[in-house]
């Protein structure tokens, strides 16, 4: 994985090369952009998992039963 060189603060939006903390404010600085989205992601499944039981993405309850119950089935075999 790439790590990004630019941070960004969370409290204050300025960018910065410091890793640890915003020399403006002192906040949490995060990267400002998110991965580069892969079609051979392997892990992409397991992501909209946690999406989907964070109630990130809005699915019907028999929608999410059903997911549920492939995973469990996937994770047991």
């Amino acid at each position: 994985m790439v790590r990004s060189i630019m941070m960004r603060c969370r409290e204050c939006k300025r960018y910065t090369l410091s890793r640890d903390k915003c020399p403006y404010c002192g906040g949490v600085v995060e990267t400002p952009h998110p991965p580069k989205a892969s079609p051979d992601d392997r892990f992409l499944k397991y992501r909209f998992l946690m999406k989907i039981l964070s109630d990130k993405v809005q699915v019907s309850d028999d929608v999410k039963r059903k997911i549920l119950q492939d995973f469990s089935k996937q994770i047991k075999s």
